[in-house]
């Protein structure tokens, strides 16, 4: 089978991961390109992934990815670039008959996600969103359980996320904190944990209520949030997301609680088992706490290999991917559910009809 070329859109801070998933399925991918306004961070993605291939390889690299599409033949892009520009960018190349995997957020908007959906749908090409953490091993062996119904009638479940963030991270790249172009905690810090809750907790939504805030960080979104969540099967999400703990990182951790089961996942990329009990005896928690592998690296975890793979099965066997559009919409929406809550101070209904971080411009105004 004929090998997919990629196009890497963004080469900032994450688009290391995409280099290492390209690296990682090299069998049935190639990288034929990479794009950034900042030349010399495309010219350094296209280097480091020569370097990890060992071997000399043509890599296009580009400042305008409108350029580069009509240069190059690409099946696959990947978008890693400002969160807000991710559907201007994804629907452009959707358009133009390109599958595309995008960086999390999808969008900032549930019209711009809804956008992005129907295109790829108009286009008859895969969209998958990058919740890689859903790769996870012990995500993949909870979800199992919540499959298998070993929990029984689910109860709760909660979401933490207390990491540290100072001002240097925000200075980086002046668009980290606004509303135009990323959000806050919730959207940027906490959403992966947020996708997962709702995946394992039932996905449907009543209502979700929300106390966020901005405490230390001289951004003009949320370094703080607390949201509940009640889902429709009546099981209710706690998160709690925080950029200000001093003085790092200190944990994030997905815990699930049922009538027969108890599971606690947390690690530097929810990615190790703390707690797994369950009434029916199938398997021993001393047995599952022993087998487990090493942290990552980073918090990005291991999982863009797997979600790249998944992706690329999708496109080979005309399929949809793990977290397709529709997917990767449920955990932005909760978190601008979140925000529509910050404003209203009262809990909001689903469906969340169209919200957008935009609409946060005048919080201050209203909290004042």
């Amino acid at each position: 089978m004929k090998k997919l070329k990629f196009a890497i859109i963004g080469c900032g801070r994450i688009s290391y991961k995409h280099v290492e998933a390209l690296v990682g399925n090299k069998e049935e991918v190639l990288l034929a390109a990479t794009c950034d306004i900042e030349k010399e961070k495309a010219e350094a993605k296209k280097n480091e992934y020569i370097e990890r291939m060992g071997q000399p390889l043509n890599v296009g690299v580009y400042t305008d990815y409108k350029e580069m599409l009509d240069k190059e033949d690409i099946d696959v892009v990947t978008i890693a670039t400002e969160s807000g520009y991710h559907p201007e960018i994804t629907i452009y190349c959707m358009n133009k008959g390109k599958h595309a995997i995008v960086e999390k957020p999808m969008a900032l908007s549930i019209k711009d996600a809804d956008n992005m959906i129907k295109c790829a749908e108009d286009n008859n090409v895969k969209l998958c969103i990058s919740h890689q953490n859903r790769f996870n091993a012990p995500i993949q062996k909870l979800r199992g359980a919540v499959e298998g119904d070993r929990f029984g009638r689910l109860v709760s479940g909660t979401a933490r996320i207390l990491w540290n963030r100072n001002m240097g991270y925000y200075e980086q790249a002046p668009w980290r904190g606004t509303w135009a172009l990323d959000g806050g905690t919730l959207m940027n810090q906490c959403i992966h944990n947020i996708d997962l809750l709702q995946w394992m907790l039932g996905g449907e939504i009543d209502t979700v209520y929300a106390q966020c805030d901005t405490f230390l960080r001289d951004i003009e979104a949320e370094d703080f949030g607390a949201v509940v969540i009640r889902f429709k099967n009546g099981a209710i999400g706690i998160v709690e997301g925080s950029a200000c703990v001093y003085p790092k990182n200190l944990e994030e951790t997905l815990s699930i609680f049922g009538e027969t089961g108890a599971v606690s996942i947390g690690g530097l990329a929810v990615n190790k088992i703390e707690t797994w009990r369950f009434k029916d005896g199938k398997d021993s928690e001393d047995d599952i706490l022993k087998d487990q592998g090493a942290d990552p690296d980073t918090v990005y975890g291991f999982g863009h290999i797997n979600l790249f793979k998944d992706m690329i099965n999708a496109i080979n066997n005309n399929e949809e991917p793990l977290i397709n559009g529709e997917e990767g919409k449920k955990g932005m929406a909760i978190i601008l559910a979140a925000y529509k809550s910050r404003l209203t101070g009262q809990p909001v209904k689903f469906p969340l009809e169209d919200f957008s971080t935009m609409e946060m411009v005048n919080v201050d105004k209203i909290n004042k």
